[in-house]
């Protein structure tokens, strides 16, 4: 048999392919037929031509075939008994493309930030051929290609995607598949720097974290130490305070991993606390005062120094409104420096600080001295240096004024110098000096400042005792005065019976000794024939040294 009706169909378009013969055998078992078809939709009807204009049977087969038929074969037949002729037909269906799907590589496990994802778009059909693919995110187009590949994930790249193929017959577009991008994020909410009191929320999310299948764990972290974990997204803070404040980061796990969240920084903003006002007055070298002022604040606060009531300095202009004053600031710190600081000086003095959300004040009294004592070249000397000390004052410009000096609390002179030389000192004179200065406006008394004379240690000391009740005990005792403090050495002949410092304890356990500042008390029990001679005591320090000797007799 022959077949005609053309070579291709199109989906959803009726058309009719025949099934003929050149022949006609009207009263045969001839059976002309077509088989492979789909009987739902489709008609088949019977043709017969049998006169003078030609001989022939056809059977029509009329159907709308779909992209399912496409590639299917039908079989035009004829049969005579058990005998069989066939033509077969292949369906060319032209139709758009069918069965499109979206696929993800790799289909499990967590996707990280950095990543490569593989998106890939199938077409289970399409006659002709796909001439063109289209990739869409949650339904903005992203890409033309058949595979889309995303090479170092980003957070923004979360989302359904879905591809579109197309040909001369239409579009066939795929189910969305969603790329989950497994990154942890914090954020904070109202702000990252709000307001001490202020109900602030932390939050711990991952893209699609609402849409998340499985359960979620999160762990928080402030200034990389542990604070919590469960289920909870969110760290809650009712009324933030300053303690609060600090770098927070969470982890987030799953059953296939987890991912931890770079730290973002909280801040919270008040206003200054009660500022510390501290002084420093300078007692050698020149009269000096030092005004320090400290806050605790955020953002930083304004400082300003007054004194009664008149500023002398401010952290923002960082500029001193006298001569005599010196001014350094840093961040909540103002430092005020008075030079030749005198009565003048003495006050109440205030500290102002200031931020956008409020101020405090602090105040103190300064009494400043009007005298001071003065040691040169040093307070500290070694014996025979000549020494001179100077009494400084603000007296009376217009009367003179007397100078009295003190030493350990006694009076030593009055007179109208300010100096008191010692041109060469012994250590008799160390003690703790002290002067006052007398004039019109009144009087004044300086610090009391202590000179120290370094000498070597004068003739020791040396006594020795014996006791006869209960026992023969013999006692040798040694002291000396120096200043610094001396070593001291008893010995007999060239052995040594005991020392301060720095000597090996006694051989013999008869012998204790007992130290002391500059003092060695050396005790002989049972004392006999052989402990009887010359003892030598030896003191030394680092200006000089001296020795004694007794006649111990037993």
């Amino acid at each position: 048999p022959g077949v005609t009706g053309g070579e291709e169909q199109t989906e959803g378009q009726r058309s009719t392919l025949e099934c003929s013969t050149p022949y006609v055998c009207p009263w045969g078992d001839i059976v002309l037929h077509w088989e492979g078809y789909d009987p739902q939709g489709s008609e088949v009807s019977d043709r017969v031509q049998l006169d003078t204009g030609g001989v022939s049977h056809a059977v029509s087969l009329t159907s709308s075939f779909s992209w399912k038929d496409h590639s299917k074969k039908l079989l035009c037949e004829v049969s005579h008994g058990s005998r069989r002729a066939s033509t077969e037909l292949v369906l060319r269906v032209r139709h758009a493309p069918k069965d499109t799907q979206a696929s993800l590589s790799p289909s499990s496990g967590n996707i990280g930030v950095g990543d490569t994802v593989t998106l890939s778009c199938q077409v289970g059909s399409s006659h002709p051929a796909v001439a063109r693919y289209r990739w869409y995110k949650d339904g903005v187009a992203v890409g033309t290609e058949r595979v889309l590949a995303l090479r170092g994930v980003r957070r923004q790249d979360h989302g359904r995607y879905h591809c579109e193929a197309q040909n001369a017959l239409g579009t066939g577009a795929s189910p969305a598949v969603t790329l989950r991008v497994f990154s942890a994020e914090v954020s904070a909410s109202p702000a990252a720097e709000v307001r001490e009191g202020t109900a602030t929320t932390l939050s711990c999310d991952i893209p699609g974290r609402e849409g998340h299948a499985e359960e979620l764990t999160y762990s928080w972290y402030k200034n990389s130490a542990w604070l919590k974990e469960g289920p909870a997204h969110t760290l809650l803070f009712p009324a933030v305070a300053a303690g609060d404040a600090g770098y927070y980061s969470c982890r987030v796990t799953n059953s296939q991993g987890s991912d931890t969240a770079p730290a973002i920084g909280l801040s919270v903003t008040y206003p200054p606390r009660i500022p510390t006002l501290t002084f420093f007055q300078e007692t050698q070298g020149g009269r000096l005062v030092i005004v320090r002022c400290t806050v605790d604040s955020h953002p930083p606060a304004t400082l300003a120094i007054d004194l009664d009531g008149t500023v002398l300095a401010t952290s923002g202009a960082q500029v001193a409104l006298g001569k005599r004053l010196g001014v350094t600031a840093s961040r909540n710190s103002l430092r005020l420096e008075i030079r030749d600081a005198g009565a003048r000086d003495s006050g109440k003095y205030g500290c102002t600080a200031s931020n956008v959300h409020g101020k405090a004040r602090a105040t103190k009294v300064l009494v400043t001295r009007a005298a001071e004592l003065r040691i040169q070249p040093s307070a500290e000397v070694p014996e025979g240096t000549a020494v001179t000390l100077t009494c400084v004052g603000t007296g009376d410009t217009g009367q003179e004024p007397l100078y009295a000096w003190y030493r350990n609390g006694r009076r030593l002179q009055e007179s109208s110098f300010s100096t008191l030389e010692f041109p060469s000192v012994r250590g008799d004179d160390a003690g703790a000096f002290q002067c006052r200065v007398q004039s019109g406006n009144g009087s004044d008394a300086s610090e009391t400042v202590p000179l120290r004379v370094l000498y070597p240690p004068r003739q020791p000391v040396l006594s020795s005792f014996l006791q006869s009740r209960g026992g023969r005990l013999g006692i040798i005792q040694c002291s000396v005065e120096s200043d610094p403090e001396s070593n001291l050495t008893l010995r007999r002949g060239d052995d040594v019976i005991a020392c301060t410092r720095g000597c090996p304890q006694a051989t013999s356990p008869r012998v204790q000794a007992t130290r002391s500042y500059n003092s060695l008390k050396v005790e002989i029990r049972d004392v006999v024939v052989e402990d009887e001679g010359i003892y030598a005591c030896q003191a030394g320090n680092s200006q000089g040294s001296a020795s004694a000797t007794v006649d111990f007799q037993a």
